[in-house]
């Protein structure tokens, strides 16, 4: 028997409320990184060592590095290769290879719960065919940014906006930002001064 189909409402895929991007990062653990990069100039590389930091367990696939290590985690060929549960897919390849790749994701047991598309990645067909089977979908978002412009870590021009959050959010044994909308300003903390020197870095 497969799995019951979860009922997740039609989203509208121009705009996400805060609540939706937010719930869906304070809920996931594992994050699967189609076509993650190993080499440190390229954007994926980016996005998953910052999320790697923020505590989500990070799971690289790229077929033409499959066996290698990256930032200390195996790089698998494909999802199906991945013997443990995956939460969310980030989809780090050109639109037209969304589809298959959600194809690929609801072969997952479990299945995950979301399918999040990279800034300029949009398929809508996969989309609609995600969210019939109950996974909750994001597209032309970076997970990166909206985790640090929901934080407070960064505001959405990238900008240090000198606050933290008030409370951290224990998932899964893991402290992580709380990605609340309670946030107190920073001062000469140990997490500000954390962010200052990422981006005086670059």
């Amino acid at each position: 028997m497969g799995e019951p189909l979860r009922s997740v409402p039609a989203m509208n895929h121009d705009s996400y409320p805060d609540n939706y991007i937010r719930g869906i990062l304070n809920t996931v653990k594992s994050i699967a990184m189609v076509g993650a990069s190993e080499k440190e100039n390229r954007p994926s590389y980016f996005a998953f060592k910052y999320l790697l930091e923020r505590g989500y367990h990070m799971i690289p696939v790229n077929p033409g590095h499959a066996g290698e290590m990256m930032l200390g985690q195996r790089i698998y060929a494909r999802l199906t290769d991945i013997a443990e549960s995956v939460d969310m897919v980030d989809i780090f390849r050109g639109s037209q290879y969304a589809l298959p790749i959600v194809q690929e994701a609801l072969k997952l047991k479990p299945r995950p719960q979301a399918i999040w598309m990279q800034l300029g990645v949009r398929n809508d067909e996969a989309a609609a065919l995600a969210e019939a089977n109950g996974l909750k979908v994001v597209m032309n978002r970076c997970p990166k940014i909206e985790y640090g412009r929901l934080s407070s870590e960064i505001a959405w021009m990238g900008v240090n906006t000198r606050t933290i959050s008030s409370k951290k959010a224990t998932i899964g044994g893991i402290q992580r930002m709380s990605l609340s909308r309670m946030s107190v300003p920073g001062g000469a903390t140990e997490a500000a001064d954390r962010v200052q020197r990422e981006e005086g870095g670059h």
